[in-house]
């Protein structure tokens, strides 16, 4: 029982949780949002979980309609983090992060939204109407993630030894040990799009990634930048852009990279989108450009289904041709894996990939094999297993962190090219 009482005249009345409820929604409906705030807040807790989410949602629509959009954010957050598939939750959220401009998160949350199985027909109409108005309205993107990551095999070695065995004796190779690192990586990206028409924007992206090891001789640095016309409509977009790249390796400069790419978008129904990439590349190398210079075209294609309003599953693949001046370093690489995304109570979110790819060269290498030195054509195939959870709860100035486990293995037809390693890695990222 609720008992709630009003002091200026004196009076107690006496209702169940349910009717207290019911009688803050109905002061809601009327814009009477102080005594529906007021009944909300002195009713005490119950045990209830259906009651208590409802309290809170009124808690948060009331906070909505007074325009202060940052508490409602808070409180809907809140309610998400240990009810993650309340679609109805999340459309106003989404809605929240329209008011505030922030047209990519509420993206993501309309998406999950959508999938709600007892959204009425008009409902579900206006989301896929307020998808679209979020796509044209994206104008400014940032992201910045950042993290520790211990690598059991930062130079993904074979270790063991090789032996030749011929007319003058046996002869003994020892491969490289693997190495042991730890890396710190750092990821600053952003794009901005000039608003040309209703339909045309140019859009330009940057990013900067490196993973920074306790022995400099793996750093890693890569700048890319990228510039073009996006033309979008009702159910998809595409972008058209020239596309330039540079990589430094242990501080030393590795290579250039300049081309093109075509990137899509399209939304099927309001569970089902896919997406196409296609990249042409011109690679220059700066030590080993005579052998290893050439281009590369790569076609990767995914497809995403949102199950409900807190897991999707997203199937993607690719195929890659490596050209190079010399065969041993021409190749075709195919790629095909899927991941599994889910938000599951007390704020937490987990992600399972396990992906594959088989890597095919043109022309042969003289490596040892059945104790002999001979020349062999390249045959790879690569599994990785990835795993990753974050939590909710943990909100650090907008970062929440993100515990990532992967296994790697590498088979192949020449012993020296296989490994297998274990990364740990701690990222802080943004929050969605």
């Amino acid at each position: 029982m609720v008992s709630w009482a009003e002091s200026n005249k004196g009076k107690t009345i006496t209702m169940t949780a349910v009717d207290a409820v019911k009688m803050a929604g109905d002061l809601v409906y009327t814009g009477d949002y102080d005594k529906a705030q007021d009944l909300l807040v002195k009713m005490p807790q119950t045990n209830n979980l259906p009651i208590e989410i409802e309290r809170w949602y009124l808690l948060a629509q009331i906070e909505q309609k007074k325009g202060n959009i940052d508490e409602a954010i808070k409180i809907y957050r809140k309610i998400l983090d240990d009810q993650p598939d309340l679609a109805k939750v999340r459309y106003e959220l989404a809605v929240c992060y329209m008011i505030k401009h922030q047209w990519y998160r509420a993206d993501y949350h309309l998406r999950l939204a959508l999938t709600g199985k007892d959204i009425p027909d008009e409902v579900k109409q206006r989301m896929m109407y307020l998808l679209y108005v979020a796509r044209q309205n994206k104008r400014w993107n940032a992201w910045f993630n950042f993290g520790a990551a211990p690598d059991n095999n930062v130079n993904l070695a074979a270790g063991g030894e090789e032996y030749i065995i011929n007319e003058w004796g046996e002869f003994k190779r020892v491969l490289p040990k693997p190495e042991k690192a730890v890396g710190y990586n750092f990821l600053l990206g952003g794009n901005y799009e000039f608003h040309l028409s209703q339909h045309w924007r140019w859009k330009n992206e940057g990013n900067i990634y490196t993973n920074i090891y306790n022995k400099h001789k793996f750093d890693d640095l890569y700048l890319s930048a990228s510039t073009g016309p996006r033309y979008i409509w009702e159910k998809g977009d595409v972008w058209l852009a020239a596309v330039v790249g540079r990589r430094w390796y242990g501080w030393d400069r590795y290579n250039w990279s300049y081309g093109a790419k075509l990137d899509t978008h399209y939304d099927w129904t309001r569970k089902i989108s896919s997406g196409l990439s296609l990249r042409v590349m011109n690679n220059i190398y700066d030590e080993y450009g005579e052998y290893m210079n050439g281009q590369t075209y790569s076609v990767s294609p995914y497809i995403s289904y949102s199950y409900d309003a807190s897991k999707y599953i997203v199937l993607f693949s690719g195929v890659d041709r490596d050209t190079a001046k010399d065969d041993i370093y021409a190749n075709w690489r195919y790629n095909m894996g899927v991941g599994f995304g889910a938000e599951i109570p007390w704020g937490f979110g987990i992600y399972l990939e396990p992906s594959f790819s088989w890597v095919n060269y043109d022309g042969a290498r003289w490596a040892v094999k059945n104790y002999a030195f001979e020349q062999i054509t390249e045959r790879d195939f690569t599994q990785r297993y990835a795993v990753s959870l974050s939590n909710n709860k943990i909100d650090v100035w907008g970062f929440v962190p993100t515990f990532t486990v992967s296994y790697t293995k590498r088979d192949s037809n020449i012993h020296a090219r296989e490994y297998e390693k274990w990364t740990t890695e701690f990222t802080m990222r943004q929050r969605f």
